[in-house]
């Protein structure tokens, strides 16, 4: 579960990383009288899981409490790539000297954690990452050891951080391991021109598997997710494996190998997903229906994949699923659904007896995506 960031940053302040005076509020007036007691020129930043938000407007300088409402005014309600802006935080603003990048993220594949630093954070690490990799130091956490100082000062070391990061990295550590994280993330770090060390961004996804001991946000989400991700909420009260994206193709799979594979799939044939759900092994034609009525409440779906290969899932029940959930969401928008393996010809009779103008049947994984991604781009 991603949090937003004005949570991420009650989890560094916790932990004793440094961040600059903030509020959240969802009013315009709000962020006046913030902007007021922090003293007046402030910076105003949307509140939203997704990044980019500067490149897109959601991140603005207000020079006294009157911009700052009208700023907010301006960012409230925005998209920022699928994601609508209910909060905004006003920050105190701080004079930067020098901007450095840190996280640390689970890498699968050597199953090991990833210490991540570069002396160039900023809106353009990417770029930095990908024009000059040589700027970015990526050294493997064994996560038995954890980051101990001496682990600490080599990875600020070999970013060309100075000596001061070196505790803000040992917290951060502490961070992940403590909260049960998947990926922390600080972008930009700061020096301020008074030499202090500031966490200016932050960015936390816990691990949904720990949220057993993880009480506070384990046992409420809805506590943490206040304003509302009501999808992802919504989602996980069904005991669905639901993951908001920012393109237009609505995806829903069995399986996480075949879900992700549908995604690249789909983006291959020029389209995004918006997002996608896993309905898993075994699903009921109840599940299928509750998965599709999530993907379709999602503003930003322009069509839907649904690409299952029956296994232990058949396919007749995820057609029942379909077809119950039709008969309780009114779909506005197309449906693509190929299905395959267990009770497939049963599943595509199904469709075919209860024939829908907005539903569509493809045979090949291929041909589905193209069709979906058509779809989509053609709306």
């Amino acid at each position: 579960m991603d949090l937003y960031e004005h949570q991420a940053r009650e989890l560094f302040e916790e932990h004793g990383i440094v961040v600059p005076k903030a509020e959240v509020t969802d009013a315009p007036k709000g962020a006046r009288e913030i902007a007021r007691r922090l003293g007046g020129r402030v910076v105003v930043k949307a509140q939203v899981k997704t990044g980019g938000r500067g490149k897109a407007g959601g991140v603005k300088i207000a020079a006294d409490p009157a911009a700052a409402e009208l700023t907010a005014r301006q960012i409230l309600g925005m998209d920022i790539k699928g994601h609508t802006v209910h909060k905004v935080m006003v920050v105190a603003p701080v004079d930067i000297e020098q901007e450095y990048y840190v996280s640390y993220v689970l890498d699968r594949a050597s199953g090991r954690f990833l210490a991540i630093a570069s002396a160039e954070g900023g809106m353009d690490i990417e770029q930095v990452a990908a024009t000059r990799p040589e700027a970015v130091a990526r050294i493997p956490i064994d996560p038995a050891e954890g980051v101990t100082s001496a682990r600490a000062a080599e990875i600020a070391e070999a970013a060309q951080l100075p000596p001061q990061t070196v505790d803000v990295l040992i917290r951060l550590w502490e961070v992940l391991v403590r909260e049960d994280a998947l990926l922390v993330e600080v972008n930009p770090l700061v020096r301020t021109a008074q030499g202090q060390i500031l966490a200016l961004d932050a960015k936390v996804t816990l691990d949904d598997n720990a949220r057993f001991r993880q009480t506070r946000w384990g046992e409420s989400l809805a506590a943490l997710d206040d304003e509302g991700d009501a999808l992802e909420a919504t989602a996980a009260e069904k005991g669905l494996n639901y993951v908001k994206l920012d393109g237009e193709v609505g995806i829903i799979g069995n399986g996480a190998g075949l879900v992700m594979s549908t995604l690249d799939v789909v983006a291959g044939c020029g389209a995004r997903p918006a997002n996608f759900l896993d309905i898993g092994g075994g699903a009921s034609a109840q599940v299928m229906a509750d998965g599709l009525g999530v993907i379709l409440a999602d503003p930003a779906v322009r069509s839907v994949f649904v690409n299952v290969f029956g296994g232990i899932t058949a396919c007749d029940a995820v057609a029942d699923g379909i077809v119950q959930a039709l008969q309780t969401v009114r779909l506005t928008k197309p449906l693509v659904v190929r299905l395959d393996g267990n009770n497939a010809v049963q599943g595509r009779t199904i469709l075919e007896t209860h024939r829908h103008p907005l539903v569509e049947q493809a045979t090949s994984m291929d041909g589905a995506a193209r069709r979906a991604a058509d779809l989509a781009n053609a709306h």
